[in-house]
Formats: structure tokens, C-alpha cells, sequence
């Protein structure tokens, strides 16, 4: 705790694909795109962020600049996989480094030690993924002085997919004002590759996100992005652009749905095609037709837990890298998957 020793993790580009454009709230095709982190490891795999803002499909400052004249939406992102400072003290303290954050990259281009000198980013995205302290207060200071900034700015998240998100709950449990969020439906047992139109519960666990934003947000019209790995090496749970497309024909039914997020650059722009086959999936029309109070596969919209002591029921997480949990299937199903995620099938 103390001192600004956040991990900025990533840079976040958003655009609406039907208008090759910032977020739009309005839409169900926005895209958003994790930047920065160069996950596929490579010295060439990732390229300045200008590159990718200048595809009509997708020194720092400049590139901001660059991106956000072609307008595309640049937030930063808060936390990571990495971030192990356990959040603030008490409130105060979150309202000081929040204000310490907002002057190095928000509107206060005036302010000492700006990163990105005169780059102003369009928002912030909270992702923390293990409990941190007084997180509420901090997002809600940030929040205060994104609303005196004169131009559009945006508060996301980027929760598991676990209902409630155990690292977030504070944030996401009505505290915070999100715009949108971004979850992440892979790495766990209710991610898109468990995803069973005709099964009751539906594993894919959207329906019950979209609960939340209709029920518990401050906001009651924030949007639902479905995170996904943009290649096989970017995260357990990846699945083919013509697999994902059915998930997201069966997302657009909710009224929160709006659009997908990939996890990160550097993956997506060595998995060719898949860019476009998410942008085609988004663009189709349908899924305008309202679900049922609790659609077809769907689980009630009561927080649920991943699986109890004792033999795994079919589609519940089995094992995968950092997984504690029981490993015995039910019979007749065994345990499959990758070294990030196994299930059983």
C-alpha cells in the first residue's frame, strides 16, 4: 500500500466497427483491443500503436495522438495479473493517488512527470485480479475529475467471469459508475468454450452479467463486452472466430451486450482472420429479439460459485495453471484442455 505503485498494464483501443470509430455506446460492435503487454513474447509481435490505429480495422504520446485523430479510443489500464500492492490504506489515501494518476495522464496537461506528456487518454479500465483495499473510492475520485474534463471519458473494468467477481466485487456491487466492462470469458469454467445453447444452466455465464447490469450497476445502461484470447497461445479458453461467432449471435439477444474485447495485440495480429471473423460477427444482423426473463440455458441471476469439493460436474473447470481445485471428473467425463484451462467433457 502507499505510494503510487500501480502496474499500468495495458493500453486499451476501443472503435465501433460498423463506423470504424471510438466506443459507442449505442452500439453492439464495439471492439476493444488490449495493447502494451506483448504477450506473444516475440522482439517483432508487437508493433508501435500507431500501426494498429492506422488499420481501418484497429514515442507513446504520439501514438495516442495518432490513434485518437483516427477515433479510436485509448483508455489505460489499472492492475493486472501482476499487481500485488493490496490496494490503499483507508479512503483518503485512494482519493491522493487517484488525483496523482488523473494529473499524469488525464486533462492536466500542465502537471510535472506526464508519461505521455501532452496525451490526454479517454478513460480508464480497472483490472484487478487479486483483492486490493479501498479500490471504490479510488476509481470514484477518478471518476470525479474524468466528469470536469470537457470531452468524453469512460470508467470500464475487466472482471473474471466468475460471478461476482471476487477481486472487484466492491467496485462492480453498485459502488462505482462504469461505462462498460469487459469480461473475461476465458482462463475459467463459464468462458465461451463451455458455451451450450441447449444446456440449462448455459455454463457461459453472459445472461447472468446481464443481471447485473440491469439489476446491481450504478449504471443501469453499461455495456457487456465477451472477452476473449485473440490466438490459442494468448489464454485458456480460446476458440476459432467461426466457433465464437455463434456466442456472440446468442450475447446480442441481451440488451447490455455491447460488443467483444480481445486479449492482446500482439496475438491477434498473428492470428490471421481472426480480427475480421469477430468484426463480421458483430456486424450481422439479429439477435434484436429480447430474451426471455431467464433465456433458454441460462443460469438464474444469482451469483454462482466454480465447483465444489468433491468430483466435477460436466463443463466445471478440472484443472489449468494456478487451479486448486478438484480434479476427478463425474463419470462419465474426464478432464481436457490446455495447460491454462482443462474442463470436464
Amino acid at each position: 500500500m502507499g505510494a503510487l505503485k500501480f502496474s499500468f498494464a495495458a493500453v486499451a483501443t476501443l472503435f465501433a466497427t460498423s463506423a470504424l470509430a471510438g466506443f459507442d455506446p449505442s452500439s453492439k460492435s464495439n471492439v476493444a483491443v488490449y495493447w502494451g503487454q506483448n504477450s506473444a513474447g516475440q522482439a517483432n509481435s508487437q508493433k508501435r500503436l500507431a500501426e494498429y490505429c492506422n488499420d481501418d480495422k484497429i514515442d507513446y504520446r504520439e501514438d495516442i495522438k495518432a490513434c485518437q485523430a483516427k477515433g479510436k479510443t485509448i483508455l489505460l489500464s489499472i492492475g493486472g495479473m501482476t499487481y500485488s500492492q493490496g490496494g490503499f490504506a483507508n479512503a483518503d489515501e485512494a482519493r491522493r493517488v487517484a488525483d496523482n494518476v488523473w494529473d499524469m495522464f488525464g486533462s492536466n496537461t500542465a502537471a510535472p512527470g506526464r508519461p505521455f506528456g501532452s496525451a490526454v487518454i479517454d478513460g480508464f479500465d480497472m483490472d484487478f485480479e487479486a483483492t486490493a483495499l479501498n479500490l471504490a473510492p479510488f476509481a470514484n475520485q477518478l471518476r470525479t475529475r474524468m466528469n470536469s474534463a470537457g470531452k468524453p471519458m469512460y470508467m470500464t473494468a475487466a472482471p473474471q467471469c466468475v460471478y461476482p467477481d471476487a477481486a472487484m466485487n466492491e467496485m462492480l456491487n453498485g459502488a462505482v459508475d462504469f461505462d462498460f466492462i469487459m469480461i473475461q470469458f476465458y482462463n475459467n469454467w463459464c468462458g465461451v468454450i463451455n458455451f451450450r445453447p441447449d444446456a440449462n444452466p448455459n455454463p457461459y455465464n453472459f445472461g447472468e452479467w446481464d443481471a447485473w447490469a440491469r439489476q446491481t450497476s450504478r449504471n443501469k445502461d453499461v455495456k457487456v463486452l465477451v472477452g476473449v484470447p485473440a490466438s490459442a497461445g494468448a489464454g485458456g479458453g480460446y476458440i476459432p472466430a467461426g466457433q465464437l461467432d455463434p456466442v456472440l449471435q446468442f450475447s446480442k439477444r441481451y440488451s447490455s451486450f455491447g460488443g467483444a474485447m480481445m486479449w492482446d495485440m500482439s496475438q491477434l495480429f498473428r492470428n490471421s482472420g481472426f480480427l475480421d471473423g469477430v468484426a463480421s460477427s458483430l456486424n450481422k444482423s439479429g439477435g434484436t429479439d429480447p430474451p426471455p426473463t431467464t433465456p433458454p440455458g441460462d443460469p438464474q441471476p444469482e451469483p454462482t460459485s466454480g465447483p465444489s469439493p468433491g468430483k466435477v460436474p460436466q463443463y466445471g473447470q478440472c484443472g489449468g495453471e494456478g487451479y486448486t481445485g478438484p480434479t476427478e471428473c463425474e463419470p462419465p467425463y474426464t478432464c481436457q484442455g490446455t495447460r491454462w484451462w482443462k474442463s470436464c467433457k
